[in-house]
């Protein structure tokens, strides 16, 4: 749960904002679903009008990929699918994701490689559409239901959504129910320049009030968070967030990912975390903001045998998106372990001629199976 001193972040009125760096992409054509299904680690909902959230992962490594370093099974991509059906109801999405500049190919390029003679159409539609997202409004509770969980030996977690009464992620145009976790709140596709409609009821905060928002939900999003080639999908936890099914057919990079579902172990996952100066107590939260991707390590803590404590000296994660005092880091659960029997802490370094020590302190969202989580490793 959250802890104490994080609680005064928390927004308790309805807000809604406009969220920065997103493209848009236009998918349609009568193969259109066979298309997506084939390249995206999600199924492909039955309903025309039906969204959903998935990701497209790096395919197995040609010689070429090797030499560029690209990893297969790694999340290129985590993206939101808007449904959009033509005026006679034949299938078509709108594909929202990160665009900025990073290791995996442009999103656009990368998937008219696999078109070949698909009856599909590829657009970018950028230009046409800005990405808002909202939250805290009362109307959403209504179908944000309980959460029921598969937890598999792995460690990897699968929403399940068979008593939901309706498709999960919602079927009203250009509107997305965000339900990678509890209180995420809503997507919209809004067209370029104009404000949705939740402006008028909603408190329009900045995108910063929407990362911090995010932050506090334990939801990785992106490329700062989900390093593009790098990255595995259920250390990045676009398992527990509904993005990946397990149970469909062949599909571009599902190989590791299946196989580490059935056989593998989970070792990292990404965890919210709150930052402070090792000298002084939690209770503060500091206004400062850290670069992305610091090692943070996991101090061992002194045992009456030792004088001196030692220092593990394999780093345990890196810290990733982070404001205000709170971020998200990618930690090793056998050192959550560590931390949680009080044998190790978290901590980071900043500054070269002079060293400030930072300790790191993970959190367990509310909406995660924590339980079963624990039990399985």
């Amino acid at each position: 749960m959250l802890p104490p001193i994080v609680r005064t972040l928390v927004r308790n009125v309805p807000t809604v904002s406009k969220i920065p760096n997103r493209s848009v992409l236009s998918v349609t054509g009568s193969q259109t679903a066979e298309f997506l299904n084939g390249v995206i680690a999600s199924s492909i909902p039955e309903d025309t009008r039906s969204h959903f959230f998935s990701a497209f992962l790096h395919a197995q490594a040609s010689g070429m990929d090797l030499q560029c370093c690209y990893r297969p099974g790694r999340v290129l991509y985590d993206v939101f699918a808007y449904a959009h059906p033509s005026p006679l109801g034949a299938r078509g999405y709108l594909i929202e994701y990160d665009s900025r500049s990073s290791e995996a190919p442009a999103l656009l390029s990368m998937l008219k490689r696999y078109v070949l003679r698909s009856k599909v159409k590829l657009r970018d539609v950028s230009e046409e559409y800005d990405v808002w997202a909202a939250w805290g409004s009362e109307k959403e509770k209504s179908w944000e239901t309980e959460r029921e969980w598969n937890v598999m030996r792995s460690g990897a977690v699968e929403p399940v959504w068979d008593r939901v009464s309706e498709w999960a992620w919602g079927t009203e145009a250009g509107v997305l129910r965000d339900r990678r976790a509890v209180g995420m709140g809503h997507r919209m596709l809004v067209r370029k320049g104009d404000r949705p409609q939740d402006a008028s009821t909603h408190d329009v905060a900045s995108p910063k009030d929407y990362l911090l928002h995010r932050i506090l939900q334990g939801v990785p999003e992106g490329i700062t968070d989900i390093h593009p080639t790098h990255a595995f999908p259920m250390d990045s936890n676009l398992d527990m967030m509904g993005g990946l099914d397990f149970r469909k057919g062949c599909y571009v990079g599902q190989e590791l990912t299946v196989r580490t579902y059935h056989t593998g172990t989970l070792r990292k996952r990404i965890f919210p975390v709150v930052i402070h100066p090792a000298s002084e107590s939690a209770s503060v939260l500091t206004s400062r903001e850290f670069p992305l991707k610091l090692e943070i390590r996991a101090r061992v803590s002194q045992s009456p045998d030792d004088s001196v404590p030692r220092t593990r000296p394999r780093g345990s994660g890196r810290l990733l998106s982070n404001t205000q005092g709170v971020g998200l880091a990618l930690l090793r659960l056998e050192h959550i372990r560590a931390v949680q029997n009080g044998a190790a802490s978290f901590e980071f370094e900043t500054g070269e001629d002079e060293k400030t020590t930072w300790k790191v302190a993970h959190w367990w969202p509310d909406w995660w199976p924590r339980a079963d989580m624990e039990e399985k490793h």
